[in-house]
């Protein structure tokens, strides 16, 4: 299978100030860098766009946009590679189709233990009533 590559020029990439410690340089230069991929306008294949866009993720807006803020490297270079590591990572998974799901049936054994716990708390509540039979 052949890997699908994210072209560049569709990605926006923004600098931004990173978080958390950083000594002297954490107030002046912008380490962190988020970059934003508009899955809907991409040249992804229909297929992995609708799997990417079906994803329950966060970081997907509304509107389609994908948003990756790296920030854990104290170079710009590196947090840019690190982003588009992170979304070729998202792209790939999405490539491969999900398995179907093949329905099962719970096997006899589980079926009677499941019975005998019901069986045996409802017997506890029964218990905790008393003998006044309500």
């Amino acid at each position: 299978m052949s890997r699908i590559l994210v072209d560049p020029a569709e990605l926006v990439w923004t600098a931004l100030r990173a978080q958390g410690p950083g000594g002297q340089n954490v107030n002046k230069v912008s380490n962190a860098v988020q970059l934003r991929f508009d899955v809907a306008a991409s040249s992804l294949p229909e297929a992995v766009k609708a799997r990417l866009l079906a994803r329950a993720d966060q970081r997907l807006s509304r509107e389609g946009v994908l948003v990756i803020k790296a920030q854990t490297e104290r170079s710009l270079l590196r947090n840019q590679a690190e982003a588009l590591a992170r979304l070729q990572a998202l792209v790939d998974a999405a490539t491969q189709p999900p398995v179907p799901r093949r329905a099962t049936r719970p096997t006899r054994a589980s079926v009677r233990r499941r019975l005998d716990a019901k069986r045996q708390q409802g017997e506890r509540k029964a218990a905790r009533r008393g003998g006044a039979g309500d």
